[in-house]
C-alpha cells in the first residue's frame, strides 16, 4: 500500500512541478506523466484531484497560449498549438475566431517590425510572404500586408 501512496505523491509532485512553470492542459499532463504511472488508474486519480482543486483549468491554458503567442503568430498557427494541447474543439474555434478579427493588424505589426518597407523585387516579396506564412497568417492577410493595402 505504501508504494502506491508514494507513487501517487510522486505523480502529484511531478504534475505540480510542471504546472508551476506554465499552464498545462489535462491531455498534456497525461502525455508527460504517463511514463511515471506505476499502477493503472493512479494518474487519472491525481489529475482528477488537481482539476477538482483548480490546478488544471483548460480555459486558463487557452487564454495563456493566446496571450503569449498572439503578438507573434497568426490564427492558424495558434489553432494548431491549441489543438496539440488537447483542448475542447469549441473553445479552440471561439478563440481562433476572435484572433481572426485582429489578424490583419497583428500581421502588419509583425511585418513592420521585421521589414518596415514594401518589397523591392519579387525575391524580397517572396521572402516577406514566406515569413508571414511561416507565422501562420492567412493568405489574404499576407497579400494585403505585403502589397501595402489597408495600411494606416
Amino acid at each position: 500500500m505504501k508504494t502506491g501512496a508514494k507513487q501517487e505523491l510522486s505523480l502529484t509532485g511531478r504534475a505540480l512541478r510542471l504546472l508551476s512553470s506554465r499552464e498545462h492542459s489535462r491531455a498534456e499532463l497525461e502525455r508527460k506523466l504517463a511514463l511515471h504511472e506505476g499502477e493503472p488508474g493512479a494518474l487519472m486519480k491525481v489529475l482528477d484531484a488537481l482539476q477538482a482543486k483548480g490546478f488544471i483549468n483548460e480555459e486558463r491554458v487557452l487564454e495563456s497560449v493566446v496571450h503569449r503567442r498572439a503578438s507573434k503568430l497568426g490564427a492558424s498557427r495558434i489553432k494548431q498549438e491549441l489543438q496539440a494541447k488537447g483542448l475542447e474543439p469549441e473553445a479552440v474555434a471561439t478563440a481562433v475566431q476572435a484572433l481572426r478579427a485582429t489578424e490583419l493588424e497583428r500581421a502588419q505589426q509583425i511585418w513592420r517590425k521585421r521589414f518596415g518597407r514594401q518589397p523591392a523585387d519579387t525575391a524580397e516579396r517572396g521572402k516577406q510572404v514566406r515569413f508571414l506564412a511561416s507565422r501562420g497568417f492567412a493568405g489574404d492577410t499576407i497579400r494585403k500586408v505585403v502589397s501595402g493595402s489597408n495600411e494606416d
